[in-house]
């Protein structure tokens, strides 16, 4: 690299950080209403609208509705490659009503949706850095194309296999998300497994449970049987397999025997062909349920999604970019308010992140799943971890909502926000670290060719939580944040 180019680069992040710092107040105002709008996976109204009116305005192309979801979008600028994708997601959790800066359980509407892990951040980092990033291109005529992806219904792991599966990766040359951690980290390896996740729906016949109960056809007995052929089925699952399940409907009143009942079942492994082997097993032992109840069965797919992993060659970006960054300087009073909330949820008292873990891998992996595992497969992607929320807490749980709308969350986002930029300066500038990046994710994969686990006639399930929210919507509203965040 050349002195200009490297003058070039550091003139663009400059201009990067300086844009993020004067905009802090305005970042942190859209964290906040995302925290408070709480909106449950594929019912991200006004999350999305709030996003995309800002992205807008700075200038981005933006498609509303990709894939079918009416709260996803693609918002593009420039041209030509590379082509940097950037993708988060922005969903809450069912009964998760938090109110932010206490230690202690209190919902800020009882019963209601709230955010529990920290997506709310994940999108004010992503919406910030790539506006950042857009300016600095703007001001230094850099090439390149970024791409900005709303995911909705993580939590239900549903978008971005639908995004892969339509081609919006396919010109992509790498990608970037973004996730909420207690630390500002980044790793590369497999993280996360895959999973498979679907509705069975068994069919009979209803009678009067008292007086004709042998002319019924019971289909909550083939729940039920299927529910004990898993239990027995989980002495010979792999140590690493994980099945777990919630019955959405069993049926309206008792002295009816249900001619409908519908289990939800989640099956997890650490690869793809485990969690579809898993669930095929799944599958079979509903079969055997529904012949030992002369029932019949429907099974319906609603998100399938391979395992994640991160890229060497871009951690090694983002990695440079963290520790020239550097961590937030916390506050006395904030490092004693991350104590006692450890303290009250029962876990490590250690205070907030101090210091910069060096880059080691690969990484081990872990059980929980997320949807951008397709997107991991299908370019190189690298993860920037970054510090909003208080470390050993532990996601949808009261706790992991008590920071949210706190300083502490509006220091980790900014920092969260110049890794991003930093680093797609950097991919947007260096050509020779994304054929790097390209050459580390040949290796990394190896011989394993990406086939989408997504059945593919499989339509998005737009109705997803939509009862919950016309709900609580109402009462929610109340807290809504009156102030709209401006990027000036």
């Amino acid at each position: 690299m050349t002195a200009t180019a490297s003058q070039d680069i550091g003139r663009s992040k400059t201009e990067a950080m300086s844009f993020l710092e004067r905009n802090a107040s305005a970042i942190a105002t859209l964290s906040d209403s995302l925290f408070y709008f709480g909106e449950l996976g594929l019912q991200e109204h006004e999350s999305a609208g709030l996003m995309t009116s800002l992205l807008d305005e700075a200038g981005f192309v933006v498609e509303r509705g990709i894939s079918g979801f009416p709260t996803g979008f693609r918002a593009t600028w420039g041209s030509g490659h590379p082509v940097i994708a950037v993708h988060t997601e922005y969903d809450a959790n069912p009964d998760n009503s938090q109110v932010s800066g206490v230690a202690e359980r209190k919902p800020i509407v009882p019963g209601a949706p709230g955010h529990c892990e920290g997506h709310n951040c994940n999108a004010a980092v992503m919406i910030a850095g790539v506006i950042a990033a857009r300016r600095a291109m703007a001001e230094a005529g850099l090439p390149g194309t970024l791409m900005v992806f709303g995911a909705p219904g993580e939590e239900q792991l549903v978008s971005r296999p639908y995004f892969v599966r339509d081609g919006y990766f396919d010109d992509v040359d790498a990608a970037l998300h973004v996730h909420i951690a207690g630390e500002l980290d980044t790793v590369y390896g497999l993280t996360h497994f895959a999973a498979v996740s679907a509705y069975f729906t068994f069919h009979g016949e209803t009678s009067h449970a008292s007086v004709t109960p042998w002319k019924a056809r019971d289909a909550l007995d083939a729940v039920v049987l299927m529910d004990m052929g898993m239990a027995q089925f989980r002495e010979h699952m792999e140590t690493d397999m994980r099945a777990h399940r919630v019955i959405t409907h069993g049926g309206d009143q008792p002295n009816t025997i249900p001619a409908k009942a519908t289990v939800w079942w989640t099956f997890r492994g650490p690869s793809a062909e485990a969690a579809r082997g898993l669930f095929e097993q799944g599958s079979r032992i509903s079969q055997g349920a529904a012949m030992m109840t002369n029932t019949e069965v429907s099974v319906e797919v609603m998100s399938a999604v391979w395992p994640v992993r991160t890229n060497q060659g871009l951690a090694e970006v983002i990695q440079r970019n963290i520790e020239a960054i550097g961590l937030p300087e916390w506050s006395g009073p904030e490092d004693q308010f991350a104590r006692q909330l450890q303290k009250a949820a029962g876990v490590s008292v250690s205070g907030l992140a101090r210091n910069i873990k060096p880059l080691t891998g690969p990484t081990r992996q872990r059980s929980p799943s997320n949807d951008c595992g397709d997107v991991s497969w299908k370019v190189p992607m690298g993860r920037i971890g970054f510090p909003a929320n208080v470390p050993n807490i532990a996601f949808h749980h009261w706790g992991g909502g008590a920071a949210l709308a706190s300083s502490i969350a509006h220091k980790g986002t900014l920092v969260g926000a110049k890794v991003l930029a930093a680093s797609l300066i950097d991919l947007l500038t260096g050509p020779a670290l994304v054929a790097r990046i390209k050459e580390t994710f040949a290796a990394e994969i190896g011989d394993v060719q990406y086939r989408p686990l997504l059945p593919p006639e499989q339509k998005p399930p737009l109705d997803l939580n939509r009862d919950l929210m016309e709900h609580w919507r109402p009462a929610m509203r109340e807290h809504y944040v009156k102030t709209r965040p401006r990027f000036v």
